[in-house]
């Protein structure tokens, strides 16, 4: 099969169909308002395509203006995508990108038109995709293998529309849009086809790799609460553990609400949970750089700590216990006085196992309701 211009047009419409319908089935799974984005582009791209070949039957205001017009709507919306995958709002600039393109209109018909508009249209169809590519550069974290692949393969896409800028300012250079003619024109076509399979496969594996990143958070976070779930805290705390020393101590502070059934028995379920969340976001509020908070279950709490003080315990313990209970008298009058007991364990070498010190970590917990509630019991073994 020759590769004239009529054979890539049709394999660019196949492509960039399949691509669209792909990402669109992967959207409705997943509902990433990238992958409508993409998808809309692709399918922007394969109606602009089948515009393209009505050059041939001399239809030369759609086969040219419309589709090249069709092929930077295309661009933009990936862009559009791009913006939404890394949550990074687009300037107004770039929602003028397709008037500008509309600008091409007013062009004059005269001997130089085909490389004017291959001009304006590849630059405006270059800027879009490096910039798409700038957005998904790494800030101070690595990306997923397939955004990087997505970052490649858009600046080379972008640099060679914005190398198509070029040939046109070379005098006696054959552009011939309306028959297809000239050698940029037929390369062109080539590289949007490989393009097309190259971004659409970049695509996917970014969101699969946003999906499964998702679920890995999920699945590590407890469902009310939005803090580590045991299993997440059983996974991390090893690694803080490792760094306890003398000069270094850790610390593990264990939480409970007391007369929480009070609460739910008093004002219901749903109150009781809403407490719960506001007890998770005063600890995840208080805590300092090496730390890990989870919720055990139920109204348990409990609270790791690396390079901690008699001190630091102290006042974390006095400012959450404060806290709470100024919340939970304003919000849920029961009987008896919603507080919190804290059981503390303050140590200068790792531990045998995290289980151990939760247990340590029990006794003092109920030393402190034995004690009255609402109170902090604290071993101090350095």
């Amino acid at each position: 099969m020759a590769f004239d211009a009529f054979t890539m047009l049709t394999l660019t419409i196949a492509l960039a169909a399949a691509a669209a319908l792909y990402l669109a089935v992967e959207w409705s799974s997943v509902r990433e308002p990238s992958l409508l984005c993409w998808s809309a582009g692709f399918a922007t791209i394969s109606i602009g395509s089948s515009l393209a070949l009505m050059r041939g039957s001399g239809y030369l205001f759609i086969g040219i203006w419309f589709a090249n017009g069709m092929l930077v709507c295309a661009h933009w919306l990936f862009l559009l995508g791009v913006s939404r995958f890394t949550e990074t709002r687009l300037s107004r600039g770039w929602y003028l990108a397709i008037p500008a393109w509309g600008g091409l209109l007013l062009l004059p018909d005269w001997p130089q038109w085909s490389k004017t508009f291959l001009v304006v249209n590849s630059l405006l169809v270059a800027l879009m995709t490096l910039h798409a590519s700038v957005l998904l550069r790494p800030h101070g974290k690595s990306l997923s293998v397939g955004a990087v692949q997505l970052r490649y393969v858009l600046l080379l896409h972008g640099s060679f529309y914005l190398a198509k800028t070029l040939p046109p300012l070379v005098p006696g250079t054959l552009i011939d849009l309306m028959a297809f003619r000239g050698l940029i024109i037929q390369i062109s076509l080539v590289e949007g086809a490989m393009a097309i399979m190259l971004i659409a496969l970049s695509m996917t594996g970014t969101v699969r790799y946003r999906r499964e990143e998702r679920i890995e958070r999920l699945a590590a976070r407890d469902p009310l609460t939005a803090l580590y779930n045991r299993r997440a805290l059983e996974v991390r705390a090893p690694s803080l553990l490792a760094t306890v020393t003398p000069v270094s101590p850790g610390a593990l502070l264990l939480i409970d609400i007391d007369h929480f059934k009070l609460v739910n028995d008093y004002h219901g379920h749903p109150v009781g949970d809403r407490l719960l969340i506001a007890l998770s976001e005063m600890i995840r509020s208080l805590l300092p750089e090496r730390a890990i908070a989870a919720r055990l279950g139920g109204d348990e709490f409990v609270i790791l700590l690396g390079g901690a003080s008699r001190m630091q315990i102290e006042t974390l313990a006095t400012t959450l216990r404060r806290q709470f209970q100024q919340l939970a008298a304003q919000t849920c009058i029961t009987p008896e006085p919603v507080t919190l007991s804290i059981g503390a364990n303050l140590f200068d070498r790792p531990p045998a196992s995290l289980a151990a010190l939760i247990e340590q970590g029990d006794v003092l917990l109920y030393a402190s309701k034995r004690s009255g509630r609402d109170s902090l019991q604290l071993v101090d073994s350095l």
